[in-house]
């Protein structure tokens, strides 16, 4: 009998199990998992164990075993499952030694001729079998298994998988895709090795190998090679990027296939660790699983079902697809290539083309053709400029209508017939045809057809199309956004992404900016089948995607769904918010009012009454709760001074965006000394923060300054970065700088400055994609909170070991956020929450390795427990009621769909976390109420959103009772260890009913609540929610932890009153955006929509905020002028939105503003019809 802990082993054994049969030795291997090997013990004549691990591993069985044989008289032989001897385990055999150190020999070198002749030794040895037995051959580390070659002018592919495989027997799934790639016409040349991995200084064995291959493509089954830093902030990938061609990662799923065809998350966690997350750190190609684990043999003569992979055809086919169409990028002639350029459309009007978070997609779209033009693609002409490419776009047509009028179908450039979408329908999945017709009716359906024809929009300059990404289909059918959150897309939305492949026949596809909506179609969240959208509507397509680099979350998700290439990109330009208007003057006459304090106090009075003015003009005085009018003649109101000038410093000093981002584009003058100044903000891994340095040096407490103390710490960070520009950033600059300011400005000099200026590597890392070279992969965050090791852009970002999450930085940042929120409350109501809710994002998760976990469990007391040497978290521990120092706090949390996807295992563990807690037994427990609960809620499994930002664009509402019912449609769907996206809203009604406060976290300053529909969605919707349920307001809190060592909790509406001053209303982002035409003005209408969002979800946005919004962007004569050049249908947009907030009762609109609102509306409708 042979026991072992690993499955290669009996694969291995059962492969020569039937030949020892014939000599008669009868051999029976069993795992020692197995109910039986006990019995199986019993009736052996001879027993050897294999473990991994070591004895502790399985030291009960070990004990049982040598009392066994001892007692019946036979041999024992233990042997280590590594590939040096185990002393420990090697004292629990009873043969002589030198039998143990020899057979361990066969077994270190492995193959299955080794093992045949281990059995045949052992029996020769210990049973004086006389089997006979040669001695342990030699099979190598590292070799070429089974190559099918080509002619000479086939691409070339090396497919790597592990020598355990080779060695057990387990070569049929290699087999079989090396047989599907040479059928696609590939040259194709398995090889098998220990590891990608090397020694310190040495290559891996595998580089020689592949390197004699000389690869188009690699493929891997294997896991990641290289490994992170010793700071831990950047991944050191292997040798193999050397090579300078993708990688591609070729899932083998550790489960079987019809399990795998079962479940909506596609992949099981340890899969997702091991087989994507991981690998995405050596910038892998991820595709899909194309190889599960099966029972191939189940004969009890053995004793053990064997498990051995094999390939699914459909999805090894796939996988071939992916690898050949990137070898062809490789082969084939830049001028001959062909290329689609899509931008987002959502919300699908013509003021919001081109949606990309952060950047200016038409001017990138500019800079992007003129750099394919020099590197040889066919251009026949570049539009002049980003506004001109949009005027001409939108002349296509733009999907701003459903129908379609005669001048447009005669403007498409491209169509599809329904005869060729038919014969592409029928490849598809069974499931996917079935919800195609269910929504859309039988194939063509009736979405953008020109009779029995598909049209699409778009411009064609040569071999580069740019297009428009239609429609995701709710607009088409409002109705579905109450009740089908999976909704199908349009056969039109499939028939778009198959006409690029098969029509116009596009070697690779550039989606410009986050985020499309093609990876977050309804489908497997990791691991996709036929029957998963993406991939059918993508096909083979290769993806290369520019993303902003602070969104790790959404990014992964179209690595993972949509086997996209990432280019990471630059976040906007940062500047501070300074002040203007009402603001500069209060500012005046606070400085004012401090010079006469100590002066000339008899002047108070008058200026206390016009600091009072100002305050109840600009509206600050409601919104701070100053009460009523005060007496001038009072000192009092001097206490308020110094309160008022916190609130002005913080608006003041606040980080906004000070533009867009262009691809390719490197900051210069200001906008660099600005950007340099918000990076160097917070300190980032060893470096020091320049601000901190400075504030020492002046002798300013940056916690506790006055505004103008804070202007005095920016003007001298300013000064000190501006004598480094002024020399060109070279070290001799330090010379003229005080040394305490030397070692950060250095770091300024040497890394930080080299890494932004790097930003023109994001356009040639776009091309070398479509030369189909390997792009460097790198880490990804927000550079603004201490993360400027993210930076240079222009590569392929990676995200974060889910295991690591949450980490122990996270667990200090996390516990702050829960004490600030308690103490928030407390403040405010006398006594502890007992239910708060909180929204979680995975793309949050990822940034900062997991904040909203750490809090969750601070909130309810438990503690995670980490292996110090991995950082992984292992389990969780109690927090004692009286370390704890307060009643733990039920929690409630709304997870996103891409959380779900990427971190089920923190589902799991949160879950045991909530079970503890709740088991806690003191008096005050409020988790012990609902102990049985579920306590985290989500999207379907397979869909993604809350359904907010369709019904609110379609205005298919009637009131807060609506908006609440789609929310809860959406996510009324619970995750526990037990049961992952059980249909449960009983259980989210009950819970949501009894939160006291609804809460959103944001990590950085690189976005705020109204640049993205996601807030308003998630957080907004979740207030509109609870307040529909419990019949009352909840407390709505927002948490800041943009600088994670001093995290703050305020209100929402304190919040939405600072991102209004600071950024919304504020001349200065008005101005830049202005720079960026079309995109700018699109940038402005999307802020107004957002803002309106928010409002009818969570009544957040005061009236005196929608007057001021439509005196900065409809009543200003030269806003509306920026408009009618760049972007009419953005101020149309504006204006219905703030005349839809009067309409429904959000706004009470004063007579000036309405009239402002209307004259716009025709003025727009003119600036349409002449253009």
């Amino acid at each position: 009998m042979y026991l072992t802990n690993a499955d290669t082993e009996l694969l291995t054994l059962r492969s020569v199990a039937d030949d020892l049969s014939d000599v008669g030795i009868e051999l029976r291997g069993l795992s020692v998992s197995a109910g039986n090997w006990k019995e199986a013990a019993n009736s052996a004549s001879l027993i050897c164990v294999r473990l991994l691990g070591g004895k502790d591993a399985f030291l009960e069985g070990l004990e049982y075993l040598a009392a066994l044989t001892n007692a019946r008289r036979i041999p024992l032989v233990c042997f280590s499952g590594e590939s040096i001897p185990d002393p420990e385990l090697a004292l629990f055999s009873n043969v002589a030694s030198g039998i143990v150190t020899q057979g361990f020999e066969y077994l270190v070198r492995g193959g299955t001729a080794n093992y045949a002749n281990f059995v045949r030794f052992v029996s020769d040895t210990c049973l004086l079998g006389g089997y006979g037995f040669q001695t342990p051959q030699e099979v190598p580390d590292v070799g070429i298994f089974k190559p099918i070659e080509q002619d000479g002018s086939a691409p070339r592919v090396a497919v790597i998988f592990y020598r355990a495989h080779l060695i057990s027997g387990n070569t049929v799934f290699v087999e079989s895709l090396a047989r599907e790639m040479a059928a696609q016409g590939i040259s194709v040349y398995p090889v098998f090795c220990y590891s990608l991995r090397s020694g310190y200084g040495e290559r891996s064995p595998v580089y020689k190998t592949v390197k004699e291959i000389a690869p188009d493509v690699i493929v891997t089954t294997v896991l990641a090679g290289g490994s992170m830093d010793s700071q831990g902030q950047t991944w050191d990938v292997s040798e193999m990027k050397e090579f300078g061609v993708p990688i591609v990662q070729a899932i083998v799923s550790s489960s079987d296939r019809e399990s795998w065809q079962k479940r909506s998350s596609g992949l099981v966690p340890l899969d997702v660790t091991m087989q994507v997350a991981i690998p995405e750190f050596d910038g892998r190609v991820i595709t899909v699983p194309f190889s599960f684990k099966e029972v191939v043999d189940s004969d009890s003569g053995f004793g053990s079902d064997i498990s051995a992979y094999r390939a699914d055809p459909e999805r090894t086919s796939r996988v071939t697809q992916v690898v050949a169409r990137l070898a062809r990028l490789r082969h084939k002639a830049n001028y001959d290539k062909k290329v689609a350029i899509v931008i987002s459309a959502y919300p699908t009007k013509r003021s919001r083309l081109g949606n990309a978070v952060g950047l200016d997609t038409p001017a990138s779209v500019i800079a992007l053709l003129h750099r394919l033009q020099n590197s040889g693609y066919r251009i026949d002409r570049i539009p002049e400029s980003g506004d001109a490419l949009m005027e001409e776009l939108m002349d296509t047509f733009n999907y701003d209508v459903p129908t379609l009028s005669v001048s447009q179908v005669q403007k498409a450039q491209l169509t599809l017939s329904a005869p060729e979408y038919a014969a592409e329908f029928e490849k598809f999945g069974e499931e996917i045809k079935g919800g195609l017709k269910r929504a859309w009716g039988e194939p063509p359906g009736s979405v953008y057809l020109d009779g029995s024809n598909f049209v699409f929009p778009g411009i064609s300059l040569g071999n580069v199309f740019i297009t428009i990404q239609p429609p995701r289909g709710f607009g088409e059918n409002p109705i579905a956004i109450y009740h089908s959150p999976d909704l199908a897309p349009t056969h039109h939305y499939m028939a778009f992404y198959r006409m690029l492949d098969i029509k116009y026949d596009a070697d690779a596809i550039i989606h410009v900016g986050k985020h499309g909506t093609l990876e977050w179609l309804p489908g497997k969240s990791l691991g996709l089948s036929e029957n998963c959208y993406p991939d059918q509507a993508l096909g083979a397509i290769p993806l290369i995607y520019p993303f902003v680099v602070n969104d790790p979350g959404e990014g992964t998700q179209a690595k993972r769904r949509a086997h996209a290439v990432i280019i990471d990109h630059m976040v906007p330009p940062l500047t501070r918010a300074d002040t203007y208007d009402e603001l500069s003057k209060l500012e005046s006459l606070l400085d004012t009012h401090a010079r006469y304090a100590g002066m000339d106090p008899s002047k108070l009075p008058g200026l206390r009454e016009a600091i009072w003015e100002v305050l109840v003009d600009a509206q600050i005085a409601r919104e701070l709760r100053l009460g009523e009018r005060p007496d001038f003649e009072d000192a009092e109101f001097d206490v308020l001074v110094s309160e008022i000038d916190g609130y002005l410093c913080e608006i003041k000093d606040a980080q906004i965006r000070g533009g867009l981002h262009i691809l390719g584009e490197i900051l210069d003058g200001q906008a660099e000394l600005d950007m340099i100044a918000a990076l160097t903000r917070i300190g980032s891994g060893a470096d020091p923060s320049l601000r901190q340095l400075v504030a020492a040096e002046l002798g300013i407490d940056l916690k506790a300054g006055h505004t103008r103390q804070i202007d005095q710490v920016e003007e001298e960070v300013q000064r000190v970065v501006g004598i480094a520009q002024a020399s060109g950033f070279d070290l001799q600059c330090l010379k003229k700088l005080p040394k305490p300011y030397r070692k950060a400005i250095e770091e300024v000099c040497v890394n930080l400055v080299p890494r932004l200026r790097a930003t023109p590597r994001e356009l040639e890392a776009v091309l070398e994609a479509l030369d189909g070279k390997y792009i460097a992969s790198g880490p990804s965050g927000a550079p603004s909170r201490g993360m400027a090791h993210v930076l240079p852009t222009g590569r392929n970002f990676y995200s974060i070991d889910p295991k690591a999450l949450p980490s122990t930085q996270s667990w200090v940042v996390g516990q702050k956020l829960a004490e600030a929120m308690v103490e928030r409350y407390f403040s405010e109501e006398g006594s502890y929450p007992s239910s708060v809710g909180i929204v979680v994002w995975g793309t949050a998760a990822m940034r900062t390795a997991g904040d909203d976990i750490s809090q969750t469990l601070a909130l309810i007391g438990v503690m995670p427990v980490w292996d110090m040497q991995t950082g992984r978290v292992t389990g969780c521990e109690l927090i004692s009621r009286g370390e704890l120092g307060r009643p733990r706090v039920d929690v409630t949390l709304r997870i996103s769909g891409f959380f779900r996807d990427a971190f089920p295992h923190v589902v799991t563990f949160l879950s045991q976390a909530f079970e503890l807690a709740s088991h806690s037994p003191e008096a005050d427990n409020p988790l012990a109420k609902d102990a049985s609960s579920p306590r985290i809620f989500g999207p379907k499994p397979g869909s993604y959103g809350s359904g907010i930002l369709p019904l609110i664009e379609a205005r298919n509402w009637r009131s807060n009772e609506d908006l609440a019912k789609v929310y809860l449609t959406w996510s009324g769907y619970s995750y526990t260890s037990k049961s992952f996206g059980r249909y449960d809203p009983e259980s989210m009604m009950a819970r949501f009913k009894g939160i006291q406060v609804a809460s959103k976290n944001q990590d950085n300053r690189e976005h705020d609540i109204f640049d993205s529909d996601d807030y308003m969605q998630d957080h907004g919707g979740m207030i509109a929610a609870v307040r529909h349920l419990s019949g009352s307001e909840p407390k709505s809190y927002f948490g800041d932890s943009a600088d994670p060592g001093r995290p703050k909790v305020k209100s929402l509406a304190q919040e939405a009153a600072k991102v209004v001053r600071s950024r919304v209303i504020n001349p200065k982002w008005i101005e830049a955006m202005k720079h960026h035409g079309y995109k700018g003005a699109f940038e402005m209408a999307a802020t107004v929509d957002y803002l309106f969002g928010y409002d009818a979800t969570a009544n957040i946005v005061e009236d005196w905020m929608y007057e001021k919004v439509t005196q900065a962007y409809v009543a200003d004569a030269s806003v509306r002028k920026f408009f009618e050049q760049s972007n009419p249908g953005a101020l149309t947009s504006i204006a219905e939105r703030l005349l839809e907030a009067s309409q429904r009762g959000l706004w009470n609109a004063s007579e000036e503003s309405l009239d402002a609102i209307r004259s716009a509306m025709l003025e727009a409708e003119g600036w349409e019809e002449i253009r």
